[in-house]
């Protein structure tokens, strides 16, 4: 491994050796990228990197650690400031997306960029439509997408409407859609987030055999455990700067994650047993149909206790964030009842709830948990604004908010310049940490906690974890864990059911009575318990 500053030199690459042969040339090659934007923040400083055919490299370091800015280099959405990319030994400079498209660098984003009313076929031509007689060739479109897939063993239906398929066959889409377009180089931004362990493993089958075809693969991802298990070399980014590279082979999980972060992180939680008290929460028959009339959620029922962690584990889209909103006021529910701290809140509006004991970690955490126009200080008094402590009756107490803001940047390890910077400016790790601020020291009795550690570092994901134990330790706080992050629903609850179809599909008083992969089955509707059994289960 080559380890220091960004300074590091590129290994040579007559010494790399991946999977015992001698590997060849770089296809990839990143010298001295540095990038500065015009007010004066540097994303990247003298960063090297280097990808070889046929291998796999992961792309590893904190949110705001530059692996979003280097990677948008690479694919045409910035020019570095300084820096050379040579591709297959030639120099080039990509004007846009579609130049680096046609050098043969293709990205898969996070988030994906389909049309849902359309077929997988329609989505994976769309740009490059094939055409008979000046009309769009449909036959022809599935036809390619077929053969295309047949080539990397996808196992899809090309006539099947996106809108319908599964969230890991969005993925393989996504990088159809790059292959056609003549990838070599593919660009992976945590493709495995929301994927079942079953989903993950598949998904790997096929990038190994995308690796065998020749291509090159970075790989962006937080969960190190499949780092490990996929990759061939790895470069680690912190503040911009190479911090170490090498072979993955050599490393553990905990050194890379270290290295990372620039200090030791613990992987595994050690929690305190829990003591479940007074039931917090109750939802009893909920049901809310879309507004097509579809059922979302179907008769669901639960209860949370104070001192607990019910975690919920489903594939994305089976009804848990609508059950976030509706607990949390941003929808209304058509069928049943749902109690909190003993109250009926059926009608209540979001401030009635907020009162009423509830706080809130969103989804969507720059829609709904911050205003990133706004400073730290302003987003963290945003939901007691009106209180005495903070507000007379013309004017809010300026000095008392930032002070309480001082206090809580230090106390939640917020990086920044003070309480009047921007949540905007601030990574994604931190503008978390802002809402987890403000939500954790909101007096609530009842957190819905949804999706807390999505997309953020592993530094700030052990931070948020910790913080959630230690609040239901107190044995005052109750709360309710989504997260499409298997380990952390495992790890962090005390309790879990699982849903699939807006129904709840199992339930294990203890989350420490079902394996990965048996939850896996769960989540896809492999394995289903009786009504029968989960409700006698939950009593």
């Amino acid at each position: 491994m080559i380890r220091g500053s960004g300074n590091a030199k590129l290994p040579d690459p007559n010494r790399i050796v991946h999977r015992g042969l001698l590997m060849d040339e770089p296809i990839l090659l990143m010298q001295g990228i540095t990038k500065v934007y015009p007010n004066g923040f540097m994303a990247n400083s003298n960063v090297n990197l280097s990808c070889r055919k046929g291998e796999i490299h992961a792309l590893l370091g904190e949110n705001g650690a530059g692996k979003t800015t280097l990677m948008k280099m690479l694919f045409g959405f910035e020019e570095p400031t300084e820096g050379t990319i040579q591709i297959k030994g030639k120099d080039v400079k990509f004007k846009g997306a579609l130049d680096a498209i046609r050098h043969g660098v293709g990205m898969v984003h996070q988030h994906f960029m389909l049309v849902d009313m359309l077929t997988v076929a329609e989505n994976v031509v769309l740009g490059d439509e094939p055409v008979k007689a000046g009309l769009f060739d449909k036959a022809g479109a599935i036809k390619k997408t077929r053969d295309l897939a047949d080539k990397y063993h996808f196992n899809i239906d090309p006539t099947a409407i996106v809108k319908e398929v599964t969230v890991a066959t969005k993925q393989k889409i996504e990088i159809l859609k790059a292959l056609l377009r003549g990838a070599e180089i593919l660009v992976l931004d945590e493709p495995t987030a929301v994927l079942t362990p079953q989903e993950t493993r598949e998904l790997f089958v096929q990038l190994n055999v995308l690796r065998e075809a020749g291509h090159t693969i970075i790989f962006i991802s937080h969960k190190l455990n499949e780092v490990k298990e996929l990759c061939d070399s790895f470069t680690v980014l912190r503040k911009g700067r190479v911090i170490g590279n090498g072979l993955v082979r050599d490393y553990t999980p905990q050194m890379l994650s270290n290295m990372m972060v620039g200090r030791d992180v613990l992987l595994e939680i050690d929690k305190d047993m829990a003591v479940p008290r007074e039931t917090v929460a109750s939802v009893k028959n909920l049901v809310y149909f879309d507004l097509s009339g579809l059922p979302i959620l179907d008769g669901v029922s639960f209860s949370v206790q104070k001192g607990m962690i019910l975690g919920i584990a489903g594939v994305e889209g089976n009804g848990q964030n609508e059950l976030s909103e509706i607990l949390t006021g941003l929808r209304k529910f058509n069928v049943g009842e749902i109690e909190i701290n003993g109250k009926n809140v059926k009608g209540m509006t979001v401030r009635m709830l907020r009162d009423n004991g509830v706080a809130s970690i969103s989804e969507d955490r720059m829609s709904y948990g911050c205003a990133p126009m706004a400073t730290i200080a302003e987003n963290l008094m945003s939901d007691r604004f009106y209180k005495t402590q903070y507000s007379r009756k013309v004017s809010l107490k300026r000095k008392d908010i930032e002070k309480m803001a001082e206090q809580y940047i230090k106390e939640f390890n917020i990086a920044c310049t003070g309480p009047r910077s921007k949540v905007g400016e601030l990574s994604g790790g931190n503008i978390q940490k802002v809402i987890v601020a403000r939500e954790f020291t909101s007096g609530a009795s009842f957190i819905v906690a949804n999706q807390p550690t999505r997309g953020i570092d592993v530094g700030a994901t052990e931070f948020i974890r910790r913080k959630l134990i230690e609040l239901t330790r107190t044995g005052e706080v109750g709360a309710l864990l989504i997260s499409a992050d298997l380990n952390e629903v495992m790890e962090v609850s005390d309790s879990l059911l699982v849903m699939h179809k807006g129904k709840v599909c199992a339930y294990f008083e203890n989350a420490k009575d079902v394996t990965e992969d048996e939850l896996g089955e769960y989540m896809l509707g492999l394995k289903s318990m009786t009504p029968e059994e989960v409700g006698s289960a939950l009593k």
